[in-house]
């Protein structure tokens, strides 16, 4: 078997399958393990994701609004690669490779076989590990993962179910504000918090600006679609602009935290676990499992905290 994978979290599902030596392509955006850069990248971005969120905001939905692609799928090199299967999504024209991409690539009739995911809870991640494995020959194997992946979250329920349950919102994106939904509330849920925006589920959606300011959570986790730790955080500087930003209960209490969206957050393959485990620690502290605090996330001190350090740095 020869298999191309255009979505990130398949790859990452068809590693923990132990197939990955089945694997001759990826997408642009396929990194764990990380073994898997060394694989010729299939696609890549049809515009600048450099720039800032309200412009990559703005690009998409003109392309979308125009019928002009996201991404660009290289047909030519999945001829040589000679593919027999090929795996996208049809989950989210936005976030990854769809199967109309391949299409529009010709790449369509290059391959025996095309599977396209969708996910939007948990059961359709556990879904897409089953249907990957019967894909690969691999089903056995693709249960045992699923038993083991649905054990490690019981054990995250089980350790946080013994503290207080603080509220929380989940932010996708920050201009506009997006509320985190699909998987993330059952994430949430199984990390005891109280998700106050956003549902499970249901994709995403742009919210007004408003309804962060009036929900006031306890704890703000910041996670946009795409972007790892370095680039989330370049993101405060845009939240920091709404003139009730230090007016919110996570601000004052320095329970503003921002994280790698691309690897956990916003993946439906095997980080999923991990990033229970690193809301569970963000909410509770304490160990959920590796601690991942300064890795995979990191907490924005409170005013009071910033003025502290100006005020001891002064001092020296």
């Amino acid at each position: 078997m020869r298999a191309v994978s255009l979505l990130a979290s398949a790859t990452e599902i068809v590693c923990a399958l132990g197939a990955g030596e089945m694997l001759v392509g990826r997408s642009h955006e396929c990194d764990n393990p990380d073994w898997v850069r060394r694989l010729p990248p299939c696609s890549e971005p049809a515009f600048d994701v450099s720039a800032s969120s309200r412009a990559i905001d703005a690009e998409v939905r003109r392309r979308l609004r125009s019928g002009e692609p996201l991404y660009h799928v290289h047909g030519e090199l999945i001829r040589e690669l000679r593919a027999d299967l090929l795996i996208t999504q049809s989950h989210c024209e936005v976030c990854a490779i769809t199967p109309a991409d391949v299409e529009r690539s010709g790449a369509c009739a290059l391959t025996a076989r095309q599977v396209a995911l969708s996910a939007t809870s948990l059961g359709d991640i556990f879904q897409s590990i089953l249907r990957i494995s019967q894909e690969l020959g691999l089903e056995e194997k693709g249960e045992a993962l699923i038993r083991r992946e649905r054990e490690r979250l019981d054990t995250v329920r089980e350790k946080a179910e013994r503290f207080r349950r603080p509220t929380v919102v989940m932010m996708e994106w920050t201009d506009p504000l997006f509320a985190m939904g699909n998987w993330g509330p059952e994430l949430v849920e199984l990390a005891n918090g109280e998700l106050l925006l956003g549902k499970k589920g249901e994709y995403s959606v742009a919210i007004p600006a408003e309804q962060l300011r009036d929900a006031d959570p306890e704890y703000l986790i910041v996670a946009p679609c795409g972007f790892n730790l370095e680039r989330s955080l370049r993101e405060l500087t845009v939240l920091k602009q709404y003139p009730w930003w230090r007016e919110l209960q996570a601000v004052r209490k320095g329970h503003v935290v921002f994280a790698d969206g691309n690897l956990f957050f916003n993946r439906s393959g095997m980080t999923i676990s991990q990033t229970a485990e690193i809301i569970a620690e963000i909410l509770h502290g304490g160990q959920f499992g590796e601690r991942t605090a300064g890795v995979h996330w990191r907490r924005i001190e409170s005013p009071a905290e910033q003025d502290s350090h100006r005020l001891t740095a002064s001092r020296t």
